[in-house]
């Protein structure tokens, strides 16, 4: 299934003609009404309407309902009510939910590729890329989730008399704010982890590109999800995106760096937790030894991939000085190779920019360095004919500091070459600027390669690879340094920030303290003798002491000998320890001062 690109007059019925948009025509008017039900308007009953424009012809897409701010309220707190019930099921039953999601997604991938493609612009295999993507990440954390989330065992303060765990409770409702770069994999991405660490979900849609959530959000219902598990809202960010920050128990918010500030600081103002993702300016490095044909290509997909509409693209490539006129001429060659324009097919290799407002800041940037002495080696134009908003990629040399270019976010098909003589200079350029999301650097030296990504302020550094091998290992935490952002998505972090950590502790002879009829002063210095002695068998470590997995040492604590004393001789006797030789007095029982490594590891008790 895929759309057509003939004009259509939508599901409403009637002749093509002014006013008509290219339309999918499997978009029914049945199939709006089923995705619009699920914009939560409990307050206004969705009177008011917002209609985005199709990147492909400048005309508008489908009405959705709008949400007000008093919607947003209604909703989080209709959403924490139904958080309890979810997070009572087993983890295992969340992620048969998930499962099915993941299963009905790959079965109905045509209709959400349209969607995207429809609303946003992108070649269709870039739209592919973002099904590939949340296809990974859901069964990555259905599968990882209970592990992520398990309780923890830890050593508690009297070892053998006390039981201590640490527990993850869920934050209760998330809040998603996600952008129209990618409004599948962004737009899921985090509701995904979020709904199996327990969490119900409120997102908002982007303007630009609400039906796709939609559609996923009825594909979830068909899932399973219980309904309030997660909601959706839509509307302007400046209204429903603040009340949405303003009311959730925890944010998540892709965007741009000055944004992100202000979610930042609303979060912080009601002391609730947030995790941003923001702009990047990023470098890709080419050393003197690099395989310049692969980097070439490397570069290609790191720069035009989304038609440069995403956080992590190359917007700078560092080229050492013994190899940049080779480099240039062959990244020259392949962008100019690529094919560019608007199709529902996989016939196009970079697409569309989403709006006339992302065209004007890319022109804007290029005309601001040729103005300012820059030299366009290809591309430098708009091609009006291919799309509204179609730009051609673009490659920069001779760019300077002082152009808007340089250092600011372009966000589209541009990409500014660098000279450098030096593995130092590069990094240091590199470095220039305040943000930190990504970086690559391309060498047949990869021990080397791997040393400077070290020195590379970014949250991920692909070696051989521009960004898409670190975005895609899904098992490893995604985010920014600097201006880039706080916190990171995918991999046992991805999932945790959902979560808060509980301290259980368990005695098992009550509460503790000086026995009775002891005087506090002496109880206190028989306290200070045995810190001494347990700074002794620190000291003697490992030679005396048994394995940390050994809680045979009777480390217990201030606890009366009474007790602590009868405790640990029946725990020796029922495991068998014979770790201890000798010991001597302190305020709590006995401490062992010469010790044999403990044998008895497969005993559970030993564990840590």
């Amino acid at each position: 299934m895929t759309a057509t690109l003939e004009p259509t007059a939508g599901p409403g019925g009637g002749a093509p003609g002014a006013g008509a948009s290219v339309w999918p025509a499997w978009v029914t008017g049945a199939r709006l009404a089923s995705w619009n039900r699920w914009v939560s308007v409990p307050v206004s009953g969705g009177d008011g309407t917002l209609t985005a424009t199709a990147p492909y012809d400048a005309q508008p897409t489908a009405p959705v309902p709008a949400c007000t701010a008093d919607d947003v309220a209604a909703t989080v707190v209709r959403s924490r009510a139904a958080q309890p019930g979810w997070a009572g099921l087993t983890v295992a039953a969340r992620a048969e939910v998930l499962m099915r999601f993941h299963d009905l997604l790959l079965e109905r991938q045509d209709e959400v590729l349209d969607l995207v493609q429809w609303e946003m612009g992108k070649a269709r295999y870039h739209a592919w890329m973002e099904v590939l993507q949340v296809a990974n990440l859901t069964r990555h954390y259905a599968k990882r989730a209970a592990a992520y989330l398990a309780d923890r065992p830890v050593r508690g303060a009297l070892p053998l008399l006390t039981k201590v765990r640490e527990v993850r409770v869920p934050r209760g409702v998330v809040g998603v704010v996600s952008p129209w770069n990618y409004p599948l994999y962004l737009g899921v991405g985090d509701a995904v982890p979020a709904l199996l660490a327990g969490c119900t979900v409120v997102s908002k849609a982007d303007p630009q590109t609400p039906l796709t959530l939609l559609w996923t959000r009825a594909l979830m219902a068909e899932a399973g999800l219980p309904a309030h598990v997660w909601d959706v809202v839509a509307g302007p960010g400046a209204e429903v995106g603040t009340a949405l920050v303003g009311a959730a128990d925890y944010v998540c918010f892709t965007g741009s760096t000055a944004t992100g500030r202000v979610v930042s600081e609303a979060a912080a103002r009601r002391l609730v937790g947030a995790s941003l993702e923001l702009g990047g300016k990023n470098p890709l490095l080419v050393r003197a030894d690099a395989d310049l044909d692969k980097a070439a290509a490397g570069a290609v997909d790191a720069v035009f991939t989304n038609t440069g509409q995403m956080c992590i693209h190359v917007e700078r490539v560092i080229v050492h000085e013994g190899v940049y006129a080779a480099f240039r001429d062959r990244l020259v060659a392949a962008t100019r190779a690529l094919a560019v324009g608007q199709a529902f097919d996989f016939s196009c290799q970079v697409g569309s920019l989403a709006s006339a407002a992302q065209l004007a800041t890319v022109a804007a940037h290029v005309e601001d360095a040729v103005a300012k002495g820059a030299t366009v080696l290809c591309g430098g134009r708009a091609r009006p004919d291919l799309g509204p908003y179609v730009y051609e990629p673009t490659v920069l040399e001779g760019v300077t500091d002082d152009m808007d270019v340089c250092l600011g976010e372009t966000f589209g098909p541009v990409v500014a070459l660098h000279r450098v003589g030096s593995d130092d200079e590069a990094v240091a350029l590199a470095n220039q600027g305040t943000y930190g999301l990504s970086a690559g650097i391309f060498s047949r030296d990869t021990a080397t390669a791997e040393r400077l990504a070290r020195r590379i302020r970014a949250g991920s550094v692909g070696i051989n690879d521009g960004a898409a091998l670190a975005a895609g290992s899904v098992e490893a935490g995604m985010g920014g340094m600097g201006d880039s952002g706080l916190g990171r998505r995918h991999g046992v972090q991805g999932i945790q920030r959902f979560t808060e950590t509980q301290t259980i502790a368990l005695s098992r002879i009550g509460p503790v303290g000086p026995p009775p009829g002891m005087p506090l002063e002496r109880f206190v210095r028989l306290g200070n003798a045995q810190l001494r002695v347990l700074r002794r068998l620190r000291a003697l470590r490992p030679a005396l002491a048994p394995p940390r997995s050994c809680n045979c040492a009777i480390r217990v604590g201030l606890v009366p000998p009474s007790r602590a004393g009868r405790h640990h001789s029946r725990s020796i006797e029922r495991s068998g320890c014979p770790a201890t030789t000798s010991t001597v007095d302190t305020p709590t029982a006995t401490a062992q001062t010469d010790r044999k490594p403990c044998q008895n590891r497969e005993d559970p008790r030993h564990a840590p």
